[in-house]
C-alpha cells in the first residue's frame, strides 16, 4: 500500500502527498501564494481529487507554517514624507475639542463564508453595509444615509463638523464633493499613502479578532 496516502495512525488516505506539500511550501517560500486560499487554488489543478483550504492549513501547519496577519507598508516616495511632514505641523496644536469635530471613515472588507465581495465602511457613529464595488453614487447614498446620523448621534454641532476620507476617487468625485457642500461639511485635507493616520485602522483589527473567536459565523441582527 503506498505510504505516501496512508495514514499510520487512523488508517485514512492524506489528501495532500508529502511531494504536494512540498510544492506548496516552495511556492510559499519564493513568493508567489501568500495564504492557504490562493495555495489551495494553486494545488487542486493538480489533484484529481480536491482538497479544501483547511486541508492546506492543517498541512502547512504540520511543517511548522502558521497564518500571520500580513502587513501592508504603502510607497512612500519624497512628496508623501513632505506631506506627511506638513499634515503633521498643521495639526501639531489641535486640542482635543479640535479633533473631536471630526468624523473620521474607513473602508474594510469581512468575509464569514466564502469571498461574498462584502465591505463595511464605517464613519464611526454608523457601520454601513456596501454589497459589491462601491462607485461615487453608493458612496453619496452612503453619505447621505450614515454620516448625517452619524453626526447627530455624536451631538456634534452643525457649522462645526470636519469629514476625513481618504483620496479614493469616489470619495473625491464631483458628486461627493457636491454634496459635502450642500451640507455645509468641511473634509479634512489628507496627505496621500497614509492609512496608518486613521484610528479606525486600529478598530478594525480588534472587531475581525472578535469575529474570530465566534465558533459559527456572527449573524447581523439590530
Amino acid at each position: 500500500m503506498d505510504g505516501d496516502k496512508e495514514n499510520s495512525k487512523g488508517g485514512c488516505p492524506f489528501k495532500l502527498s508529502p511531494n504536494d506539500k512540498q510544492s506548496i511550501i516552495h511556492q510559499i517560500t519564493i513568493g508567489k501564494l501568500d495564504n492557504a486560499v490562493q495555495a489551495t487554488h494553486f494545488i487542486n489543478n493538480t489533484l484529481s481529487n480536491p482538497v479544501t483550504p483547511q486541508t492546506v492549513r492543517n498541512a502547512l501547519k504540520e511543517d511548522n507554517f502558521y497564518s500571520i496577519v500580513k502587513q501592508k507598508h504603502p510607497l512612500l516616495k519624497k512628496v508623501h514624507r513632505l506631506d506627511h511632514l506638513k499634515f503633521a505641523k498643521y495639526h501639531e496644536n489641535w486640542t482635543v475639542d479640535d479633533w473631536k469635530r471630526i468624523l473620521w471613515l474607513d473602508e474594510t472588507k469581512i468575509n464569514r463564508i466564502g469571498s461574498d465581495g462584502r465591505t463595511y465602511t464605517w464613519g464611526v457613529g454608523v457601520l454601513t453595509e456596501v454589497q459589491g464595488i462601491m462607485n461615487a453614487d453608493q458612496y453619496c447614498d452612503i453619505l447621505e444615509g450614515g454620516v448625517v446620523e452619524s453626526f447627530e448621534k455624536l451631538e456634534m454641532p452643525e457649522g462645526e463638523r470636519m469629514f476625513q476620507q481618504d483620496n479614493d476617487p469616489k470619495h473625491t468625485s464631483k458628486k461627493a464633493t457636491q454634496w459635502f457642500e450642500d451640507n455645509d461639511i468641511e473634509v479634512m485635507v489628507w496627505p496621500a499613502q497614509s492609512p496608518d493616520i486613521n484610528p479606525i485602522e486600529h478598530l478594525w483589527v480588534h472587531l475581525k479578532k472578535v469575529l474570530n473567536q465566534y465558533p459559527k459565523p456572527a449573524k447581523g441582527g439590530t
